[in-house]
């Protein structure tokens, strides 16, 4: 046997050429999220040692926050890669709805992008425009970048592949809640996540994700999803909300954030001991 194919069956399991574990993992997440729902965190370290924690434990996806967390494109890389080898999708949110941004974490291997404060039906597709290669959008267009294996997978195939990414948008304020049908005649999107923190302030009561005022707005979203066949996806940090917004029908749920998670830890076993 040629010992071009032993190192292919040794390092990929036999797979032929292109076909990739990741792409398969993020086509089973599209069908997960579908048929149930699916659970993850937001990362605010640097430490890949928290990522690949979150996919031993049986995480669905992890939000890399390049938003309010310290990373960089060149950081978050390694924690792209931590994810994939503990069987966790990498999302990765970015600061702002720019070409540069966006196109530079697509290249490096983002399974999707999750984009904060969209208000209106324009921005949306202005973002879709951006994160998507012909015929769905103008994204750059360089194939010697991780997301192709620097150049070793067929281009054709990367193109197409790469089009399957997640396209995450933030609602998190009152303009998106007075344009939300425009929004939700969206396509190539495939989840709205309704930031509470944020809705909560723009509703007068910053904080109180709690208020009838912001689960009456988070519970119009949902019920308006539901009647579009949209996913909705939401920020939770208490089981109680989880259930509460799962029994709702939210199907995408980020659960806390890996740091706050940690704090929580901490305390609990300090004021236990103490």
């Amino acid at each position: 046997m040629p010992m071009m194919k032993i190192r292919r069956i040794l390092f990929t399991g036999g797979l032929n050429k292109g076909d990739k574990m990741d792409i398969e993992r993020l086509r089973k997440f599209k069908q997960k999220i579908k048929e149930d729902f699916v659970i993850g965190c937001f990362s605010k370290t640097s430490d890949p040692a928290f990522i690949e924690v979150m996919g031993h434990a049986g995480f669905d996806f992890v939000i890399l926050d390049l938003e309010h967390g310290p990373n960089s494109v060149q950081t978050v890389q390694n924690l792209i890669r931590a994810a994939e080898v503990s069987g966790l999708l990498p999302i990765v949110r970015v600061k702002e709805d720019t070409p540069h941004i966006i196109g530079e974490v697509l290249d490096i291997g983002a399974a999707g992008i999750q984009v904060p404060q969209i208000c209106n039906a324009k921005q949306m597709k202005e973002i879709v425009n951006i994160a998507k290669f012909a015929p769905l959008g103008e994204r750059g267009v360089c194939r010697f970048v991780r997301a192709a294996d620097y150049s070793i997978k067929d281009r054709y195939e990367y193109f197409r592949q790469a089009n399957e990414a997640l396209s995450i948008l933030q609602l998190e304020g009152k303009e998106a809640l007075e344009n939300i049908n425009s929004i939700f005649n969206a396509d190539n999107v495939d989840i709205f996540f309704v930031g509470p923190y944020d809705l909560s302030q723009s509703l007068g009561v910053p904080g109180e994700i709690r208020h009838p005022a912001v689960i009456s707005a988070i519970e119009e979203i949902v019920e308006k999803g539901k009647e579009k066949g949209i996913v909705i996806g939401t920020f939770v940090d208490t089981v109680e909300d989880a259930m509460f917004w799962k029994d709702k029908g939210i199907k995408y749920l980020a659960y806390s954030v890996d740091v706050g998670l940690f704090a929580d830890i901490c305390m609990s076993v300090k004021d236990a001991i103490v």
